[in-house]
């Protein structure tokens, strides 16, 4: 009698077949948009969002970013490159301090280019020459060829070994199995890095957990390392198709992805979670100086290319003097890290420092128009409020 009361009682409000089942349709499809942070990523890494604040090298990166990241749901990110063993097993402890959630240590796998070895007396004078004009202009002196040349992968995994944080992330390779090996003993989850579909299958079968498939639109370094940068420029939403057909571990898209929008059309083609470094890069919680940041949100910001003079590798800035200047000579340029060393120097000048964009590098992805937020909390949140409206 109850089932039949209930019936009658739909027939008298008018409710019909059809509706029903457009009431159920509905109903599932409110259900999968408040599922949509419910992915293998996500069930890997036992955090809230799919969303990874990329990690910076050169010193942009903040313990103040990665942990307000953690905080809001996401896997905040630590750009490690530039850091001694004892410096990033401190960061690590910084960032404990001020979250228990996840976070990610980044590393560069090839931190020196082969070329260096070649690279002798006689090709550094033409660099110099190249740059001399700049110098003078500066009225600074020729600098000496430098001769520390930075930190070493294999001392900084020691630090990594130590510190064990929740996500190793990495470019530029593929540690040795034995580093692999190590870093699943020690519960630290392995994150690589991916230009092309061919690097996406090789990090699969090394055993890393998940992988970053990063198209052109990026900013900063391109981190390829099968085939050279410039023959490794697939765009995002062309490489995450085709990664997603031909792996079953956990895809992070990134590259050119600014908001919502960007994120729906990346889980659309297969990734489980985007990174997004832009974005973040311009919150008042990264360590960029201010005038990247203000220049972020300029019209300037819609014009990036792809350059070498800043580190002898290639990556992605916006446009400024020296990029245009100096962009049929990079044959002159040096090998990685001494280009980056060299140009520290100048950049180092105080009258660069403090705002000449003619000598600084910008990094910036091609969907830096897009930025709206100058809050790593109040961005995600907003990310996660368009998600949740579907």
């Amino acid at each position: 009698m109850k089932r039949r009361s209930a019936v009658k009682a739909i027939v008298l409000a008018g409710v019909t077949s059809t509706s029903l089942l457009s009431f159920a349709k509905q109903s599932t499809e409110i259900n999968k948009k408040k599922m949509w942070n419910k992915t293998k990523f996500t069930k890997l890494l036992g955090n809230e969002y799919p969303i990874v604040q990329g990690p910076f090298g050169g010193g942009l990166s903040s313990v103040n970013l990665t942990s307000t990241v953690s905080n809001a749901g996401g896997l905040g990110s630590f750009g490690g490159q530039p850091f001694s063993s004892n410096e990033i097993i401190e960061t690590c402890k910084a960032i404990r301090k001020e979250t228990n959630k996840p976070f990610n240590i980044n590393l560069w796998v090839n931190d020196r280019d082969a070329r260096l070895t070649t690279f002798g007396d006689e090709e550094y004078e033409k660099l110099v020459e190249l740059f001399k004009p700049y110098f003078n202009e500066l009225g600074l002196a020729i600098p000496k060829r430098p001769n520390n040349l930075g930190a070493k992968f294999e001392d900084q995994i020691e630090a990594i070994f130590e510190a064990k944080p929740k996500v190793f992330s990495f470019v530029y390779g593929i540690p040795s199995s034995e580093i692999l090996e190590k870093c699943k003993s020690l519960g630290i989850l392995t994150v690589g890095a991916s230009t092309t579909v061919d690097e996406a299958i090789a990090l699969e079968n090394a055993g890393v957990d998940a992988i970053v498939a990063t198209g052109f639109e990026a900013g900063g370094h391109r981190v390829s390392f099968l085939r050279s940068a410039e023959d490794s420029l697939t765009g995002t939403f062309s490489l995450i198709p085709q990664v997603a057909d031909s792996i079953k571990i956990p895809i992070i898209a990134a590259g050119g992805i600014g908001d919502a929008r960007g994120i729906k059309a990346a889980f659309a083609l297969g990734a489980d979670a985007v990174q997004m470094g832009t974005a973040f890069l311009a919150t008042t919680q990264s360590n960029a100086s201010e005038d990247h940041k203000v220049k972020l949100f300029t019209a300037e910001a819609k014009y990036t290319t792809l350059t070498k003079v800043f580190t002898g590798r290639l990556s992605r800035g916006i446009r400024n003097r020296l990029t245009e200047e100096l962009k049929n000579n990079e044959d002159l340029f040096a090998p990685y890290p001494l280009q980056s060393k060299f140009m520290g120097l100048l950049k180092a000048y105080p009258a660069i420092a403090n705002s000449n964009p003619d000598f600084k590098s910008y990094w910036a992805g091609q969907s830096a128009s897009l930025l709206k937020h100058r809050d790593a909390k109040i961005l995600i949140e907003a990310l996660v409020s368009e998600m949740n409206k579907g």
